[in-house]
């Protein structure tokens, strides 16, 4: 069955042509209403009752899913075009409602969670006066233990556990916290007077579900917004501490957590032989969620936060984002150009935000003021930073004018903005900013002042890992390109630069090198590159022993970066021997040079010569030497029947 969509205006808020978005989207369309949740409600539930409705409404999603409810039918789904799209200055946004009709149908993927549990043991860390009252509420619901940071009398009261210590480290997430303390004391219920407490003692340690620090001093952990069950507040803001009980009270229960990303650890380069190479992920993580694990690395999926810059910044896609994927984002982009050029709209602009600051501030600005432009295509994305270079470029290439990022109040900015200067130099000089404003109505100004140039791409479909979809893409942009262009420093593509007088083809740098950028030529002496498949990782420049190496940051959008090119190259050594050729020449020549005649060990019996000789020359000249390594002590003739015969004629 055909999905029918049921349109209304909004009490005619709004202006919608059925015929466009019939035609763009190939959906059946209803007559537009005007009161569709109050005067036409009978009709709504009539189209519920028929089943396959997609209701063009948000706002009244949870009045029409009780609908359903009520008359046993199939909850329909909800599409927003009135906050997006309707409610706009712009004369026709047909166009666009299209686009995000079509992009609200896409099935969505199946997510992978995990269960976490927390059995409601919470520790309140803080002052006596401000963590015994926050204790006191949440005892009513959790088992609480409160760990005083002042000398403070403990409350001869049985309903809080109380403690005294010094907090060392603390480690987990929600339903698994483990703190470690120094100096520990507790509290003794007996005596006369307040409760004393137990002589302090180093070393021990605890476990908790839920932590609220009201201690006002250093963050237990690194990004603490970030880390689920760790609530930490200012002590004195009366408001924020209210605010946290509230939200500790209610971490009870089963929770299910995303399991945000997918991590290939055979693709990983951050190191080689005990070399380090790439640690861009290792730098970004908020959480420290990612840790060094050999020659690869390790995320921890219960600490990680999902802000997807490691997944955009990994050169090697060995972390790729999977709440949802990446190639589902890609579908939602190229959807929305598509349909938004086959409606008639032209030059669209692409709005990235949250699904929480970003969807709000676009509310409030359709609602009081002027909405976004009719050519401003909104698209939330769980992880802000998630979206790299790659979707960037990605989504100029389908046809998108420009990318704009909306920054929430708590975004980090450092790894967007190093992704956005990157894919400028890729080909979307211009086109690409990261709006930090929380004004909805500044936001709708900045949007409507910009008009970004008219931009002519030859159609590219997005396959494969981000890194190959970035090439594409930035290969369409650049098509003028005849040569390399210019990275930023720390780029993810790039050139290897070798100092051919220094090298000496030892080839260690090919042997480490993660991703085959690097290959020797077992015919000949020969150090041969292929840019496409450098990760500028810097593990060769690294292992160099000549310290001949160099990166330099570039992408080459000609085919070129697809073929072999020779770095360094020298003329073989002929075997004096057999005349096989081996090793590099001047190499040889050079340690004849240094060690025959002058070294001890090649003084004499012509060892010097040995030098010279390939591997199988080499040992049949040491096997047939006076002073034979191999040889053992010469081995007893064999017995034969004359031996027997003469010893009987002796006797």
């Amino acid at each position: 069955m055909t999905k029918q969509l049921i349109l209304c205006d909004c009490l005619g808020s709004q202006t919608i042509d059925a015929d466009v978005i019939t035609k763009a989207t190939g959906l059946s369309c209803s007559r537009v209403h005007t009161a569709l949740c109050t005067k036409g409600i009978e009709t709504a539930a009539k189209a519920i009752a028929a089943g396959e409705v997609v209701i063009a409404c948000q706002q009244e999603a949870q009045r029409f899913t009780e609908l359903a409810e009520d008359l046993e039918a199939e909850i329909p789904a909800f599409v927003d075009i009135r906050d997006r799209a309707g409610w706009t200055e712009a004369a026709d946004a047909s166009p666009k409602m299209a686009a995000l009709l079509a992009e609200g149908l896409l099935a969505p993927p199946n997510l992978k969670t995990v269960d976490v549990v927390s059995s409601g043991i919470c520790l309140v860390i803080g002052r006596a006066e401000i963590a015994y009252p926050a204790a006191e509420k949440l005892a009513q619901n959790l088992a609480v233990t409160v760990l005083v940071t002042d000398g403070s009398d403990t409350p001869a009261d049985r309903k809080l556990d109380v403690v005294r210590g010094r907090l060392k480290r603390a480690e987990g997430t929600l339903g698994a916290f483990t703190l470690h303390l120094d100096a520990l004391q507790m509290a003794q219920p007996g005596g006369r007077g307040a409760f004393e407490f137990d002589p302090p003692r180093d070393g021990a340690s605890t476990n908790c579900d839920i932590i609220l620090d009201l201690s006002g001093g250093t963050s237990l952990f690194p990004a603490p917004h970030k880390r689920d069950g760790y609530l930490r507040v200012d002590p004195g803001d009366p408001l924020a501490i209210a605010d946290a009980v509230l939200q500790a009270s209610q971490m009870v229960g089963t929770f299910e957590k995303p399991l945000h990303l997918l991590l290939e650890q055979h693709l990983c380069a951050h190191s080689r032989a005990g070399q380090t190479g790439c640690t861009r992920c290792l730098d970004v993580c908020p959480t420290s969620a990612i840790r060094p694990d050999g020659d690869h690395v390790q995320i921890d999926p219960m600490v990680c936060a999902g802000c997807g810059a490691c997944s955009a910044l990994c050169p090697s896609g060995a972390i790729r984002y999977d709440a949802p994927p990446v190639d589902h984002v890609l579908r939602r982009v190229r959807v929305l150009a598509e349909t938004y050029l086959a409606a008639g709209g032209k030059a669209p602009r692409l709005l990235v935000h949250d699904e929480d600051h970003g969807a709000e501030m676009i509310a409030l600005g359709a609602r009081y003021g002027r909405g976004l432009p009719a050519d401003v295509i909104p698209l939330a994305v769980e992880a802000l930073a998630g979206f790299g270079h790659a979707e960037m470029l990605a989504s100029l290439a389908a046809g998108f004018v420009s990318v704009d990022l909306l920054a929430a109040p708590r975004t980090e900015a450092e790894p967007i903005l190093a992704e956005i200067a990157l894919a400028s130099a890729m080909g979307g000089a211009d086109r690409l900013r990261l709006i930090d404003e929380r004004d909805p109505d500044a936001l709708s100004d900045l949007l409507y002042a910009a008009s970004p140039a008219p931009l002519t791409v030859a159609p590219v479909l997005p396959m494969g890992s981000r890194r190959q979809i970035a090439r594409l893409a930035g290969k369409a942009l650049l098509a003028d390109a005849t040569g390399p262009v210019a990275l930023p420093k720390g780029a993810p593509y790039g050139a290897v630069i070798v100092n051919q007088e220094a090298c000496t083809l030892c080839l260690s740098c090919a042997s480490l090198c993660p991703n085959g950028a690097l290959l020797d030529n077992p015919d000949k002496p020969q150090l041969r590159f292929q840019e496409d498949a450098c990760l500028q990782c810097g593990i060769c420049e690294t292992v160099c022993p000549e310290n001949a190496i160099t990166l330099q940051p570039q992408f080459d959008p000609t085919d070129a970066a697809l073929s072999q090119r020779v770095l360094h190259e020298e003329e073989p050594f002929p075997c004096i021997e057999c005349g096989k050729l081996f090793g590099v020449k001047s190499t040889i020549e050079k340690i004849t040079e240094k060690l025959a005649g002058k070294h001890s060990m090649f003084q004499t019996g012509g060892a010097g010569r040995l030098i010279q000789m390939c591997d199988d020359c080499r040992v049949q000249a040491q096997y047939h030497s006076t002073n034979n390594p191999f040889a053992g002590a010469e081995r007893p003739r064999p017995r034969t029947t004359d031996d027997y015969l003469s010893k009987r004629k002796d006797h």
